[in-house]
This record gives C-alpha cells, structure tokens and sequence, in this order.
C-alpha cells in the first residue's frame, strides 16, 4: 500500500528473527517501523512515539502480551493492535480479543496475510472513531486510509508529525482541540506547547492560501485550535 504519510507501526516481539523480518516486509510497503523486545521496551518507545499500528507477541520475557495490552487500553490507549503468536487455542484467541486486540494473527504466517489484516484493522479504527475515509472541506482533502493530503486537487507533502495533528484535526473537526490535547496525542510524553504552535504553523503554509487570516486550521485564543467542518 503506497501512502503519502507512512502509517507508523510497532512491532513488539521478543524474537530478533521475527522482529527483523517484519521490520524488512513492511518497510517494503512504505510503513514507518519500530520495534521492541520487551513489555518495558515497548511501553518506552510507545509513550516516545505514538504508533499508529501495533503488532504484539503474547509470549514476552517480562509481562505477557495480554497485561500489556490489558494495561494501555487502560489507559486509553487508542491504536488498533494486531495479535501475532504461536498459540493457536481457542481461548487464547478469545481471551486476547477480549483485552482488546483488534485481531489475530498465528504463527507461521504469510506477509501478505499480515498486511491485510493491517489494512483492515486501520480502517476499521477510522470507522470506530466516527472518521469518514474521505474528509473534504472547501479545497482541502484528507484521505484517511491512504493518508494523501490535497489541496484545490495536488497532493501536498506533509512531514510525519504535521500529518498526525490535521489527522487529529479532522477526526474531530469542528471541535476545539487544546495545546495539551494535541501535545499528548502525537508526541505522547510531554513536550512544550510551542511543538504545537511550531507545526500549525508549518500546516497552514502548506495548506492555507492566507496563512495569517487561515480558513481551515483556526486558532481559539489560549486555548488551542479547530478544524473548519466540512461544508
């Protein structure tokens, strides 16, 4: 799958070959992979980075799989995460689709398999969390599944971080996001608000035709900002 933005996905298992084989299969169709061989490991780089994806063994060396994920749904923790494990009873199935796991998928496995139920898991997170696939306003379009930005119809190149605050914006278009809101969805640990202010900035100038009086990304005065809902 060709994106604009690449989706980010983390793989979490604590065999280095798996680890390595992902990180190869799924580089190849433009995914942004990180990997972790550890709970610790993967709770560090997930709070560092948000992914947008998850890939999880149950089997690892200091929590299982299942805690982990007990743990960040949680805590609210939002993204679709897609079982990968050798355990192929039924009740493992269920149990772990009951913490929360979007799917399931067993070892030995086929890539193109996993893709698939990548794809899926994705679009069906956008459904769940109300996102049309498509979102249109006046000139500006986001495709949501295939994360292209276009303006007036030509696709604009937008970095990974200002691509996760418009896809935050359009998620809940039309309602006020503030600084902290954005701050915690897309870096995850805390940063100072001017990240924020910085790369609002960086996307109006790409997608605004008067980036001082913006028609899209508004600004609500201490308190953060809103995307115009569609018309």
């Amino acid at each position: 799958m060709v994106v604009s933005v690449p989706v980010k996905v983390l793989v979490v298992d604590d065999e280095p070959a798996i680890r390595r084989l992902l990180n190869t299969g799924l580089a190849t169709q433009g995914y942004d992979v990180a990997s972790a061989g550890s709970a610790a490991e993967a709770i560090e780089r997930a709070g560092r980075t948000p992914p947008d994806l998850v890939i999880l063994d149950l089997g690892l060396p200091d929590m299982s799989g299942r805690d982990l994920l007990a743990r960040w749904r949680a805590e609210g923790f939002g993204a679709p995460v897609v079982i990968l494990s050798s355990r192929t009873d039924e009740a493992g199935i269920v149990e772990a689709l009951e913490c929360g796991a979007d799917d399931y998928v067993t070892k030995p496995f086929g890539m193109n398999e996993l893709i698939a139920r990548i794809r899926v898991a994705l679009r069906h997170r956008l459904q769940q969390e109300g996102a049309k696939p498509l979102f249109q306003v006046g000139d500006l379009s986001v495709d949501l599944v295939r994360r292209i930005v276009r303006v007036k119809g030509q696709e604009v190149k937008l970095s990974p971080k200002e691509y996760d605050i418009l896809r935050l914006l359009v998620q809940h278009a039309g309602k006020v996001l503030t600084h902290q809101f954005i701050l915690q969805r897309v870096w995850g640990n805390a940063y100072d608000v001017q990240y924020v202010r910085v790369y609002v900035r960086q996307l109006r100038q790409k997608l605004e035709d008067n980036p001082e009086q913006p028609r899209y990304i508004r600004t609500e005065t201490g308190v953060g900002y809103r995307l115009s809902e569609p018309d």
